[in-house]
Formats: C-alpha cells, sequence, structure tokens
C-alpha cells in the first residue's frame, strides 16, 4: 500500500460553529451502520467513502447536498455512506502530526482500518446486501470517495465494476497507474495540498470520460471534514464542488 498523503497529516477537522441536522436517516446494512439520504423512491444511487474522520457534519452535509440532484428520469439520487470504520475513525488529537509518535499513528490508521484491500472486500459485501433489500429499486449505480476513499473508488471502477461513473474528491493513496485499469467515467478534484504531478499522470492514463478540476486555493479535505463554513470563499468552493459532482452523477445516471 501506498503512504497517504502529507496533506492527510497536516490539520484536523474543522469544528463548525455552526451545527448542523442532517435530513437524512442512520440504518443497519451488512452489519454496517449507514447514513442514507435522497428520495426513497429513486432509481439512481451513489456510494459514497467518507474520509478517515467518519461521519463528520461537513461530511453528511455534502451527502445531503448531493442528494437533491436531478438525473434522467427526475427521480434524484439516493446517496448512501457506510461506516466502513465501525466507529473507529481517525482520533483528531493525532493532527496536526508534529511528533513521531502522531506519525506512527496516522501511518497505522491507514494499514488498519483504511486498509484499501481490507475495505474493497466490505464494499462487495454490503453492496450485494444492500441490492437484496433497502436498494432493490435502484438500477444505476455512481461511486465516490474522500481521500482514501478516493483509492478504494479507483480499484473498483475497473472491468465489470457495477458503478457507471466515479469520483474521487481531494484524492490519497493514488497511484497513476491505478487509472489504467479504470473502465468508467471518473471524476477528479484535487485540492491545491494534493500532488499535482500524480494527479496530471493519473489523468493522462484515463482512457475514458474524465474531468479534472484542481481547487488552487483549498485544502485537502474542504469537501468533507476539513470544509470550513465560517469562510465566505472556502464555503463558495465547497458548494462549486459539489455542484460540479451532481452534475457529473446527473450526466451519467
Amino acid at each position: 500500500m501506498t503512504t497517504p498523503s502529507p496533506a492527510c497529516c497536516k490539520t484536523a477537522p474543522i469544528q463548525s460553529k455552526t451545527q448542523y441536522e442532517p435530513i437524512g436517516m442512520y440504518t443497519t446494512i451488512a452489519g454496517i451502520k449507514t447514513y442514507v439520504t435522497g428520495p426513497s423512491t429513486s432509481t439512481s444511487a451513489v456510494l459514497l467513502i467518507y474520509d478517515i474522520f467518519g461521519y463528520y457534519p461537513q461530511t453528511l452535509r455534502g451527502a445531503d447536498i448531493l442528494s437533491t440532484f436531478p438525473t434522467a428520469d427526475n427521480s434524484g439520487i439516493r446517496v448512501y455512506m457506510p461506516d466502513w470504520f465501525d466507529g473507529d475513525v481517525a482520533d483528531i488529537a493525532n493532527y496536526p502530526a508534529d511528533t513521531p509518535e502522531k506519525e506512527k499513528y496516522i501511518l497505522a490508521f491507514f494499514k488498519k482500518q483504511a486498509n484499501p484491500e481490507r475495505n474493497i472486500e466490505k464494499v462487495g459485501k454490503w453492496m450485494m446486501a444492500v441490492k437484496e433489500d433497502e436498494a432493490k429499486g435502484i438500477e444505476k449505480w455512481g461511486v465516490a470517495g474522500y481521500c482514501w476513499g478516493g483509492k478504494i473508488v479507483s480499484m473498483i471502477s475497473g472491468e465489470g465494476t457495477e458503478f457507471k461513473a466515479a469520483a474521487q474528491c481531494h484524492p490519497s493513496l493514488m497511484e497513476a497507474k491505478d487509472a489504467d485499469d479504470v473502465t468508467i467515467p471518473m471524476m477528479i478534484l484535487p485540492s491545491m495540498d494534493e500532488d499535482a504531478q500524480v494527479m496530471k499522470d493519473f489523468e493522462n492514463r484515463l482512457k475514458g470520460d474524465k474531468y479534472s478540476e484542481t481547487f488552487g486555493d483549498q485544502v485537502h479535505g474542504w469537501m468533507a471534514s476539513k470544509a470550513d463554513f465560517e469562510d465566505a470563499r472556502k464555503t463558495e468552493e465547497f458548494h462549486r464542488g459539489y455542484k460540479l459532482l451532481g452534475d457529473w452523477f446527473t450526466k451519467y445516471l
């Protein structure tokens, strides 16, 4: 496994002064707590892979925004965000990683809780379970991931995938070679903190439909737990990011 992006270790999530009340609900699918939002009658869904801090209010807000976008049949998007870490999310006390002990903790977290191979297996089991029960009416699936979730997205977007389109927001663990196996449309939204050359190499190796835009004045995590709604510019770019994401899935779902 590649090491996490240095950007992952720089700052802790933003503690928003404004309380957000999610509009979705929590349920259990394949034994995994799952946040669900969007119209229950939808025939299109997006599987969201949260960042290493789990169900942060900013991330839940993003899921709720994504669920408001229309689809080709105007049924809207049903959004599912499972708790892959079963509540054992990254401890913000270790951010920023300014001591050897904190760095050791973060690396261990990526090798255990955020291990890609381990979580890809979970995704497969979860998808089988949700299609047999809660999501029987879903005909088209998309997938999006933040931070480490971008790696998962790359690895499950290859030949034979059940997803119609994919997206990565401020991705970590990215390797350009992962793009070689991608067979579905892919969106990439890096921040100023990602390795620009790796992002460009990944984009260039994608063979199908793609869209990439670097948010050059935003930090790693700006669409998830590090969104800062006290800052007008950061709030504006948060919403612009979700507009791009929503339009992307509307196009394919």
